[in-house]
């Protein structure tokens, strides 16, 4: 069963996630705060948690932060601040997805299931059986990682998933539409922020130069291509 741990100072919010979430037979924690929320993801290990930005005793973009310095787990952001740039902050510190308040509950599980599933270890074997290689790392898409220097690098679900989503198109162009709605689910085509962010952390990842990549290019108003 799938556990959640949703972290929200407003108790009604937090009272209509339990509810809607233990319906559809989720296991759910709750805290309303950011220190609480760290004691909770490390003693109940969640499959996916939403969180709040605005908590009372710390940002919430400290507690994604705090959280990815151990854990790969999903993180979906539930929060009022609209801007752009909160939102880049956000996705730059380690968050998979963001959903704005007020938010549409059905929107919000639809978003909480892509995350789930993007970070769902990958099925079976035959063309999962690929090891991909560079001169500076290396990608293998079964065991689903990725080794730079004789070291893991520790990547999110989503990044991962635009990894491989690259890797496995390697040399062709995959448009920015597509990758959205690879990566992040059909209801996304237009968020291209998410992409300069997440492209410019894989890079700063894997690349030896992160500012004149070769293996990760954009096609500047098209796309990205993965290049060996």
């Amino acid at each position: 069963m799938t556990r959640v741990l949703v972290v929200d100072d407003e108790p009604q919010i937090v009272r209509a996630l339990v509810i809607n979430l233990k319906a559809r037979k989720y296991e759910v924690d709750a805290a309303g705060d950011g220190a609480r929320a760290l004691e909770l993801a490390a003693a109940r290990h969640p499959d996916v948690i939403v969180l709040d930005l605005g908590l009372p005793d710390m940002d919430g973009v400290e507690v994604i932060k705090g959280l990815r310095g151990w854990t790969r787990v999903p993180i979906l952001v539930l929060s009022a601040r609209h801007s752009s740039d909160e939102k880049v902050e956000a996705l730059d510190a380690g968050a998979d997805d963001y959903v704005t308040k007020p938010f549409g509950m059905d929107e919000l599980l639809a978003r909480l299931r892509a995350a789930v599933r993007r970070a769902e270890p990958l099925m079976g074997a035959g063309e999962d059986e690929v090891i991909v290689e560079t001169e500076g790392f290396t990608v293998d898409l079964a065991a689903k990682k990725a080794v730079r220097g004789g070291r893991d690098v520790r990547l999110t679900p989503t990044e991962w998933h635009l990894l491989e989503v690259l890797v496995r198109n390697g040399g062709k162009l995959v448009g920015q539409k597509q990758l959205l709605q690879e990566v992040w689910g059909p209801s996304y085509g237009t968020e291209t922020n998410y992409l300069r962010v997440y492209m410019a952390q894989l890079r700063r990842k894997l690349e030896a130069d992160p500012s004149h990549p070769r293996h990760f290019i954009t096609e500047p108003g098209m796309g990205y291509r993965f290049e060996r």
